[in-house]
């Protein structure tokens, strides 16, 4: 029986000819049957990729073989079938958007806040001089977030910089962002020290690294990811489900895209009202003539690529 594996991982380290880069990483992660997600920039590497068990290893066993990538940390869940169908590789600005693009002010490579390990953070985070920031996005954190975990209601991580007055009343105290995977409190843990906050910490690994080795104590709900299985499970010690459904209100942890593309909206809904509304989040949604038909997963496949699609049959059989 074939195996198979989802890397998480990221990595700030300068790549020259990033552009040229992008396109042979591409090819060479299609020559290993791989599928997911990788961005490229100048400042580094942002990828979620999946595949069999041997392919894995040799991706990540290349990568740590070149001096920029050698300390990235894979994040590895074992899957019963790739996350993606898809394989890109795509270059810009930044690994992960957030309009901070100036290194002589953010520059993760040379600062950034102090990375506690899951461990660590465990043994910290119920502290009364200790506030857990969650600086993803809304989507993200209604489905599963830290308990007592102050969230904003942005849309992307590139609105965060906004929001630091919010947390002005609490320079004094020590400050512990959080995210998925680690990436984007890198670049909010160095905001937050140019900012003049003082003592600014990071979860090194974040949400996923926890979950694997803290067993997630105290992260409420699901964890979204940004693959075909949307949300993941964390916390194996005091679990909980917080999200509700958006139509009804009750509890449920599954997240879909509205039937109607040009509504789109992620949202939470429980199956029962996804089978009334045929994966709509409206009624007006459901009654629109470019309503998407709804398979029970509310995921669609925008563009979809037999290339690849070929690919994994290949890996499968």
């Amino acid at each position: 029986m074939i195996k198979y594996q989802t890397l998480l991982y990221y990595c700030y380290s300068r790549i020259e000819g990033a552009e040229q880069f992008a396109s042979d990483h591409l090819q060479f992660c299609k020559s290993l049957n791989l599928v997911g997600r990788i961005i490229v920039a100048d400042e580094g590497l942002n990828g979620t990729v999946s595949g069999t068990e041997e392919s894995c290893k040799i991706y990540m066993d290349t990568l740590h073989a070149d001096p920029r990538f050698s300390k990235i940390d894979f994040k590895i869940d074992d899957v019963e079938e790739p996350s993606f169908i898809k394989m890109h590789c795509r270059y810009k600005a930044e690994i992960v958007h957030s309009g901070l693009r100036d290194p002589s002010i953010i520059n993760p490579e040379l600062k950034t806040g102090i990375h506690l390990e899951p461990e660590d953070f465990v043994n910290m985070k119920d502290d009364e001089d200790v506030v857990i920031v969650d600086v993803r996005s809304n989507y993200e954190h209604s489905i599963g977030r830290f308990k007592n975990a102050i969230t904003f209601d942005i849309d992307n991580f590139r609105d965060f910089p906004q929001q630091i007055n919010e947390l002005a009343k609490f320079k004094n105290k020590k400050i512990v962002t959080y995210c998925t995977g680690g990436i984007k409190c890198e670049k909010a843990s160095a905001l937050l020290l140019h900012e003049g906050f003082e003592n600014v910490y990071q979860l090194h690994g974040g949400i996923i690294k926890y979950g694997k080795e803290a067993g997630g104590e105290d992260f409420e709900g699901k964890c979204y990811v940004f693959d075909n299985r949307v949300a993941v499970d964390v916390n194996s010690v005091n679990p909980k489900v917080i999200s509700t459904c958006r139509n009804c209100g009750t509890h449920t942890t599954k997240m879909i895209n509205c039937a109607n593309p040009e509504c789109n909206e992620h949202f939470t809904q429980c199956d029962a009202c996804g089978e009334q509304l045929d994966g709509a989040c409206s009624d007006v949604c459901q009654a629109h003539p470019r309503k998407r038909v709804y398979d029970g997963t509310g995921y669609y496949v925008k563009v979809p690529q037999p290339i690849n699609t070929d690919k994994l049959k290949a890996v499968k059989a």
